[in-house]
């Protein structure tokens, strides 16, 4: 089966090791047929705490690390800033 891979801003490095992933995603409102926002958060295992605030990185699913982290970031999006 394989893995999903997501990208998401990252909102928190204040974790050791950890940095907690947004994933925006956008969807079609049942009733109203309009285009909605939906986000939810991921907390991802970054090994070396490379990643900061505002980062647009890639994360793949894995084993449980923790109690919460079954992501783990693979690499860092470009930005054309």
């Amino acid at each position: 089966m394989p893995r999903r891979v997501l990208t998401g801003t990252v909102v928190s490095d204040k974790m050791e090791k950890t940095v907690v992933v947004r994933v925006d995603r956008r969807m079609s409102h049942p009733i109203y047929k309009k285009t909605i926002q939906r986000s939810k958060k991921y907390a991802a295992h970054d090994e070396e705490s490379r990643f900061k605030i505002g980062d647009v990185i890639k994360i793949i699913e894995s084993a449980p690390i923790s109690k919460s982290k079954r992501w783990k970031v693979v690499y860092e999006e470009k930005r054309d800033s």
